[in-house]
């Protein structure tokens, strides 16, 4: 049986929504493959190019690792085919490197190339094709589309050649907060299968559902949970439906994203709703960033605690997540971008630090914030109906 037919499969016998889980630090990578490892349902590790990036293009965030290297550490360590490798995000501007670069289109579009190329050789199952960003311009719907065209027909042109069995993504990287509308995704696809058709190529497996779903901070701001509706909008459980409507005609699973911090009820409804799949990402990495606070004040090691806030606020990686005019506090901007520092070498000192007073306490560090990643997962996978 062919991915697609699994996954399709497992949507129907369940009527469950999928999980991706963003790998934002190595410690969530570790969940995930403890969990998938212990379990009888799909598992997708859905890597940025921001996260996990190949060599060439300047390796990523999470741990420093390289595609080659984070590959070969998740394969060293299933025991089964249930966690699938999956590139999230994957274009030109999406990665850090290209825009340290300033690179032009042409440059942008090939560093793409290259990332993707090392995705299908490390066994990337799952691909996701959003050339969306443009540093130069703004682009329009058929602007992407014809950036999409060129990537998508590479793509699989390559994983033919090396014989590689690959699913792809389509849609864009901008989280509006509300829904697709109908015209904009049944254009999307219609022109997308007349491409393929054309081209004699697969059809895409995924296309990204504006979903009613935006994060910002560490909060669900989206219309999905509103509790009133939004003057000429039609509402998101009846606009979903109607999409997923769509994706059924044309045979492609919906992926939601950013369906971070949304209520246990909400999660809930996803299969009901008929979701297919749903990308989590930045809650992990948060709650991971959380316990290690707890962990320091509960180990009195206060200005280690303090170093840590430090260089995760000096990081300003939190800049990107807030809301307009936002009154967030310096503990909770440093609990937002604490996931991106953990890879450095003077936080990697501290935890250190903290690990060694813990051992004297015959308490392990990485099995107790593990432990915290595995429960915040595992309310989604009881949501879904994966388990």
């Amino acid at each position: 049986m062919n991915l697609f037919d699994r996954l399709n499969n497992e949507i129907k016998k369940k009527r469950c929504t999928l999980l991706g889980v963003g790998p934002m630090t190595k410690n969530v990578v570790d969940a995930s493959i403890n969990i998938a490892n212990k379990s009888n349902f799909p598992l997708i590790l859905i890597a940025s190019r921001r996260q996990i990036e190949c060599n060439k293009n300047g390796s990523g965030y999470v741990e420093n690792w390289d595609t080659e290297t984070f590959s070969e550490y998740v394969k060293s360590k299933t025991k089964n085919d249930n966690l699938i490798l999956a590139r999230d995000h994957g274009g030109p501007w999406q990665g850090n490197f290209d825009k340290e670069k300033n690179y032009k289109i042409k440059d942008a579009m090939n560093a793409a190339k290259v990332s993707f190329m090392k995705d299908i050789d490390c066994g990337f199952k799952i691909i996701h094709i959003d050339p969306s960003i443009d540093l130069h311009k703004k682009l329009n719907q058929d602007e992407i589309l014809n950036r999409v065209f060129e990537l998508y027909e590479f793509c699989c042109d390559y994983s033919k050649k090396k014989n590689k069995e690959v699913l792809f993504e389509i849609g864009t990287e901008e989280q509006s907060g509300t829904t697709t509308s109908d015209y904009d995704l049944e254009y999307t696809l219609d022109q997308m299968k007349n491409f393929c058709d054309k081209k004699k190529l697969p059809f895409p497996s995924f296309v990204v559902i504006q979903a009613g779903t935006k994060v910002l901070e560490t909060e669900n701001v989206g219309t999905f949970e509103l509790p009133y509706r939004i003057d000429n909008e039609i509402p998101v459980e009846i606009q979903l439906l109607k999409s997923i409507d769509i994706c059924n005609k044309y045979n492609i699973l919906m992926k939601e994203h950013n369906t971070d911090y949304l209520t246990t009820d909400s999660l809930n409804w996803h299969p009901k709703l008929g979701i297919h799949s749903a990308n989590v990402a930045p809650e992990f990495g948060v709650a991971e960033t959380r316990e290690i606070i707890k962990l320091f004040e509960k180990m009195n090691m206060n200005d280690e605690k303090q170093k840590f806030l430090k260089i995760s606020y000096n990081s300003l990686k939190w800049k990107k997540w807030l809301k307009k005019n936002s009154k967030t506090s310096f503990l909770e901007k440093s609990i937002i971008s604490g996931h991106y520092i953990l890879a450095k070498k003077e936080t990697k000192e501290l935890l250190k630090n903290l690990e060694e007073k813990m051992r004297f306490k015959k308490l392990n560090l990485n099995k107790i914030l593990q432990k915290k990643i595995s429960e915040t997962i595992f309310r989604y996978i009881s949501s879904f109906r994966l388990k």
